[in-house]
């Protein structure tokens, strides 16, 4: 039986992804997968041949959206699936979230030409359509017209931008991102404030300070509850799922709250754990080759 063929898709500035899929490569060829990195707008890779396509670094997707999704509409096998991805690169989707019931940051979408509801406390403006931080701003409550300035900025392309209040408990706790590969929990491992961070060299995202750690049941039981949210919402088992990274954090009331959901190109924090996360990778990779 011939091996099956991968290809896992990224960008022009990152052609072999990252550091953090260093392990990815040699964990799928030892479970007999043939696989090769791939820039998704590179005309010589054979997306369509490939047995399976696998969404890793495609972070310029933010700059060319509409392209990106109508290439992502046209790869007869993509993980994850491309209506996933549309729905998934735009971050309204917190609202579906949050009108699922789950306990998602405060956020409200404006869409241009409106002015939002200010809270009385430090705000984040950001893009809908982002990646790693990119064009997230902070802002003090006497910074209005600087964050109303900023929020101008984010409009001239005609998108949807987000106004969250500042959870200020990040400060000193980050965040804490769980890992889920073929559906089911893997890892986690903490991210510290990224507001203010240096810009990454390749010019996609804001540098990252990350460490391994342990979840709490509470953010265990919010991670779990998200992904069987978008499951219920689109149909699919969590098995369907060859990745997905649910980043938390504490809210200004002490709750866990969810703050991204990452269905489409995450990092999945490979080298803050062991070789069995790789390895866990490689078999969600050859569950979904067989469902297919």
């Amino acid at each position: 039986m011939s091996r099956p063929r991968v290809l896992l898709a990224t960008c022009a500035a990152m052609p072999d992804s990252d550091k953090d899929d260093v392990g990815v490569l040699p964990a799928l060829a030892e479970v007999g997968v043939d696989a090769a990195f791939a820039p998704w707008d590179d005309p010589s890779a054979d997306f369509a041949g490939a047995d399976l396509v696998v969404l890793r670094a495609t972070w310029d997707y933010t700059l060319r959206r509409k392209e990106f999704l109508a290439w992502c509409d046209a790869v007869p096998r993509l993980a994850n699936r491309a209506d996933l991805v549309r729905w998934n690169t735009d971050k309204s989707y917190l609202a579906d979230l949050a009108s699922d019931g789950l306990a998602v940051v405060p956020t409200e979408l404006v869409p241009p030409g409106a002015v939002p509801d200010w809270p009385d406390v430090d705000v984040v403006v950001k893009p809908a359509v982002g990646a790693g931080s990119h064009g997230a701003r902070r802002f003090a409550p006497d910074q209005r017209e600087e964050a109303a300035s900023h929020l101008a900025d984010l409009h001239t392309d005609g998108g949807v931008a987000l106004v969250q209040p500042y959870q200020p408990a990040v400060d000193a706790e980050g965040e804490t991102a769980l890992v889920y590969l073929g559906g089911v929990y893997s890892h986690s491992f903490h991210k510290g404030p990224m507001l203010g961070n240096r810009v990454d060299p390749s010019g996609l995202f804001l540098a990252e300070r990350l460490g391994p750690t342990t979840p709490t049941a509470e953010q265990r039981v919010l991670a779990e509850d998200t992904l069987d949210a978008v499951c219920a919402r689109f149909g699919m088992r969590r098995n369907e799922l060859v990745y997905a990274r649910v980043d938390v954090l504490r809210g200004a009331d002490g709750r866990q709250l969810l703050l991204e959901l990452e269905l489409t190109e995450p990092s999945l924090g490979f080298r803050q754990t062991g070789p069995e996360a790789p390895a866990r990778f490689a078999s969600a990779v050859r569950s979904a080759l067989a469902a297919r």
